[in-house]
């Protein structure tokens, strides 16, 4: 957990997880007692079921047991006692090190033990995955949704937990109307969450998903690529009402779309037109109309 906590002061994200543990308004207990650090047998320990990492590559795990075979567990793992399970405890942070020390044979771990309830263990999960980059877009997505969904935070609550920004959050969470196809292209790599927002307007995002990835596109490529799809948004002002479509305009759009977390459609009649922003929940008009009236 000490690297985590150091790498909040290096990276600055969110309240960090020294702020989540409550490590600054209580001191450390001493070893051996709740909340220190202590041995306890591997098979005492449990996943949580909940953790956003689903995805653990085989081959990272081989290398780090080889690690722990060499010079053991450098870092404990952070648990608590698991919910209705005397005598148990539940990972909180760690199930990297807790495979790979299985897999070294180890029969038991350094763990800090802390007393936490669910939402301060999706909290710490969800930042020290995304402090580390460990989790793919589509399960970064998740666990934003399982915070607002399962805790009522909102996108700026959940925004401010991990260090990123409303419009970040927002785009995150806008790869989950994907269809699973188009998600499961992502989760494994094939396409980038910048290609997913690219095609997450279009009305067949799954054909455009194969097209990018048979033709090697990169964004920008991906972007004209659906600008050029039949019926997509972009596409439709252009037939109507002498609007002019020009790449700086697409570009402005984007970068709109980018900064506001929304779909936004700008229509432009030689300098005069209309900008459209579409919201597809009560949550996002209420965070734009709060923004735009802050001032």
């Amino acid at each position: 957990m000490a690297e985590s906590v150091a790498a909040e002061g290096r990276r600055g994200l969110g309240r960090g997880l020294s702020a989540l543990l409550g490590e600054n308004e209580a001191p450390k207990a001493a070893a051996g007692e709740a909340g220190g650090t202590r041995e306890i047998p591997i098979e005492l320990i449990a996943r949580n079921p909940d953790q956003p990492r689903r995805a653990f590559a085989d081959v990272e795990i081989e290398e780090l047991a080889a690690s722990i075979r060499e010079k053991g567990v450098l870092q404990p793992v952070l648990v608590r006692p698991a919910p209705g399970a005397d005598g148990q405890y539940q990972l909180v942070a760690g199930e990297r090190r807790w495979r790979a020390a299985q897999k070294a044979g180890l029969r038991t771990l350094p763990a800090l033990v802390r007393e936490l309830d669910d939402l301060q263990v999706l909290e710490i999960a969800i930042v020290e995955n995304v402090q580390r980059a460990d989790l793919n877009p589509v399960e970064e997505a998740l666990g934003y949704r399982a915070l607002m969904d399962k805790f009522g935070r909102t996108q700026e609550a959940v925004a401010q937990v991990v260090g990123k920004s409303r419009p970040h959050v927002a785009n995150a969470l806008r790869l989950l109307n994907l269809p699973a196809e188009v998600q499961a292209m992502l989760a494994d790599g094939r396409i980038s969450a910048g290609h997913a927002r690219a095609i997450a307007g279009a009305p067949d995002p799954l054909a455009l998903a194969k097209e990018i990835i048979a033709r090697g596109l990169n964004v920008r490529e991906a972007e004209a690529l659906t600008r050029k799809a039949p019926e997509t948004k972009s596409a439709k002002p252009a037939r109507k009402g002498g609007l002019v479509r020009n790449p700086d305009i697409d570009a402005l759009e984007n970068d709109l779309s980018e900064i506001l977390g929304l779909d936004v459609e700008l229509l432009d009649r030689g300098g005069a037109g209309e900008l459209r922003l579409r919201y597809a929940t009560l949550e996002q008009l209420d965070d734009l109309c709060r923004r735009l009236m802050r001032n």
